[in-house]
């Protein structure tokens, strides 16, 4: 948790890296395949990655971690794996990133609703985040990002399990939608506001948003997740662009000089930390750090 403090308190925006799965399809990802056993399967195709956001720029390095909880995994047959797929997705961005760049794990949603919606308790849902927040712990993850979540108690319960079970900075970042009636909201009615107040209610050091929208409406919700919350640091990790079909294909066509444009109005929409998700790459990357940096 220091490591990540001390980086944030040094006087000027932290970029993080872009997509994983973009990349992953690329290198031969096929639909089907879990992406989280490249760890174990083809782990320098993993590092690979790493290291080109590292070389594009980036000070965080994203562990290939989205779908590691047991609920995820076991879709694949691997729910006895998770501690060495989780383990091996911190060591392999512990290895590029050295001692100067911070390793964050990455958690997605479950998949499962929370009782009264779904069958899973509370206490489900902490024992599935906490397996998977101890073995990124053990493979050297400096802190975690809770990330594309859309439901505060599915957040919270992963929270406490961090809390509970870890010594990781623990990062929320929601994935908001435009409204018809104007605003944002996820799928479960989550608006900005209220996921500010209930995140840092729940001590998460690092509030935010990714995936969903581009940067036009992520510097809009930036703002609103600023003025709920004036002092707490704010990550935004918009898509390359809204996604468009192309040819039966979801496509992301924002180039890295569009991108780039549009980063340091993140910033000043109150964004402390600035990556990217769908579509994005270590192109992207270098264009936004040497905007933000520039600006």
């Amino acid at each position: 948790m220091k490591r990540l403090h001390e980086k944030l308190q040094a006087g000027r925006p932290l970029i993080c890296d872009g997509a994983m799965g973009t990349f992953l399809q690329k290198k031969g990802l096929r639909p089907g395949e879990c992406p989280e056993l490249w760890c174990l399967e083809r782990p320098e195709d993993v590092k690979a990655i790493h290291r080109a956001y590292r070389e594009a720029g980036s000070d965080i390095v994203e562990c290939n971690s989205f779908g590691g909880t047991r609920y995820k995994l076991e879709a694949f047959g691997l729910a006895d794996r998770v501690a060495e797929i989780n383990r091996a997705a911190a060591a392999l961005a512990r290895e590029i990133a050295g001692e100067d760049q911070l390793v964050l794990g990455s958690a997605g949603p479950t998949g499962q609703f929370m009782a009264p919606l779904g069958l899973a308790t509370e206490d489900d849902m902490v024992a599935a985040f906490a397996e998977q927040m101890t073995a990124l712990q053990d493979g050297g993850a400096d802190c975690v990002i809770l990330e594309t979540m859309t439901a505060l108690e599915e957040a919270l319960a992963a929270v406490r399990a961090v809390r509970e079970n870890t010594d990781l900075a623990v990062m929320v970042s929601f994935t908001f939608d435009p409204q018809a009636n104007g605003g944002y909201a996820t799928m479960m009615g989550v608006r900005p506001e209220s996921f500010a107040e209930a995140a840092l209610e729940a001590g998460v050091d690092v509030i935010g948003a990714n995936c969903g929208t581009g940067p036009d409406h992520m510097i809009e919700i930036v703002g609103q997740l600023r003025a709920a919350a004036l002092d707490a640091p704010i990550i935004a990790m918009p898509n390359a662009g809204m996604p468009v079909l192309e040819g039966g294909e979801t496509v992301f066509k924002e180039t890295p000089e569009e991108m780039a444009a549009k980063a340091p109005r993140l910033v000043e929409a109150g964004a402390t930390i600035v990556g990217g998700c769908c579509g994005t790459g270590p192109e992207h990357i270098a264009a936004m750090r040497k905007a933000v940096l520039d600006a």
